[in-house]
């Protein structure tokens, strides 16, 4: 009589491999793990098949545990290396395989697309065999990486979820692939903003960037009015999502996002242990806020680094990380002043008194939303330690952004 393999038995096999890694701290226990399923009498098909089911797995609970596509890989991207990074995006791309396109909600749609998590493969028991040829890695190789990765995913504690679960209500994702800022709005900002990033010109990125916030302001009075007077009164509260801050320098970063998301509507709340600050808003002050954020650090690296080499060129300290860290807490600093400023300036000249207590009642909002979400948080100040770099930075913060001016 033939013998049956146990269909169990390879799944068994990854579930003991990652068991034996909870409590190991060194890559030998790694090793060895891996040296079984590479040598595994199920097969490396049968191991193949089970490793993208755990894997599978294990995404979904980071998912019912807070995080999101982008926040893992940008943890493995941290933390491991890049053939651990392009694993992780194939086995996200293997477990969205089980949600409908119309149930992912806007947000997980674009983290998708943006990573190009992609199922390339015919099936999943050909999966391991694929990657080792694209990666060219040995099956001992593949399956450490496999193994390292899962023991980084596997180990993320839960955090606060910001926003519903992919393969949800129907209905819900539905509506979260409406686009929070109509596209006509967007692409003026977004040009507007990518000529600030592309010119020579402190003035002339002045004029743009500043005509560009003008042009947020407005639109978040008008939604925030639109929203207010709708016949059963605003039906969405704030919303939350999260934007990357890498390194270096990751504390000054985060200090432009929060002044970015202060002067519009919304509250950030930095993890740095994590890699990333969560933003909470109304879903179009969201969106702003991430386009603005993007284009002024765009900006303050050029202007920083043009900065730095005049600096090295006269002669003065190479003390670079100072001089860089201290340029950017004066830019996020004083961008912050000029940000506010030119939102004050926009509502007065709009001259509609009426939005004032409903932008009001969403600052409320904003401010419980995230008290729920973030109920215990600290705050630090940060300190430049560059006198040189600080005033370079408050310069080019002047120059760069966001008085607005008449005609502009």
């Amino acid at each position: 009589m033939a013998k049956r393999t146990n269909p169990e038995g390879p799944l068994e096999s990854v579930e003991a491999a990652l068991q034996s890694l909870r409590a190991a701290a060194d890559d030998d226990a790694v090793y060895a793990a891996a040296s079984g399923l590479a040598a595994a009498p199920s097969g490396w098909e049968a191991v193949s098949a089970a490793l993208v089911r755990v894997a599978s797995g294990r995404l979904r609970r980071c998912w019912e545990g807070g995080w999101q596509p982008a926040d893992v890989v940008r943890l493995v991207r941290r933390d491991l290396t890049g053939a651990e990074e392009r694993f992780t995006v194939h086995v996200i791309a293997a477990e969205a395989r089980r949600y409908e396109p119309e149930t992912l909600g806007a947000r997980w749609a674009a983290q998708l697309a943006e990573l190009d998590a992609q199922v390339w493969w015919e099936a999943d028991g050909e999966f391991l065999e694929g990657f080792a040829r694209r990666e060219r890695l040995s099956r001992f190789e593949t399956a450490a990486c496999a193994l390292t990765t899962l023991r980084l995913v596997d180990a993320l504690p839960r955090i606060g979820a910001v926003g519903p679960l992919p393969g949800g209500d129907r209905s819900r994702a539905a509506a979260g692939h409406a686009p929070a800022v109509p596209q006509r709005t967007l692409a003026r900002i977004r040009a507007l903003l990518a000529k600030a990033e592309s010119t020579q010109f402190p003035e002339e990125a002045e004029a743009l960037s500043a005509k560009a916030q003008e042009l947020m302001a407005r639109h978040s009075m008008d939604e925030a009015l639109l929203a207010a007077a709708g016949p059963a009164g605003p039906v969405d509260g704030p919303g939350a999502c999260r934007i990357g801050i890498d390194g270096p320098y990751e504390s000054a970063k985060a200090l432009l996002l929060d002044a970015v998301a202060a002067a519009n509507h919304c509250q950030a709340v930095w993890s740095g242990e994590y890699g990333f600050s969560t933003v909470v808003g109304f879903d179009a002050d969201l969106e702003l806020v991430e386009l603005m954020y993007t284009s002024l650090l765009v900006q303050a690296t050029t202007a920083m680094r043009r900065a730095g080499d005049d600096h090295h060129a006269s002669g003065r300290s190479r003390r670079t990380r100072d001089f860089r860290q201290s340029f950017l807490i004066s830019y996020a600093a004083r961008i912050g002043d000029r940000l506010s400023a030119a939102v004050r300036e926009a509502a007065t000249q709009e001259r509609r008194p009426e939005v004032l207590p409903v932008l009001a009642a969403r600052d409320v909002a904003v401010g419980e939303t995230a008290e729920r979400l973030f109920p215990q948080t600290t705050s630090h100040r940060l300190k430049g330690r560059d006198a040189q770099g600080w005033a370079q930075g408050a310069q080019a913060a002047d120059a760069a952004v966001i008085s607005r001016r008449r005609g502009a």
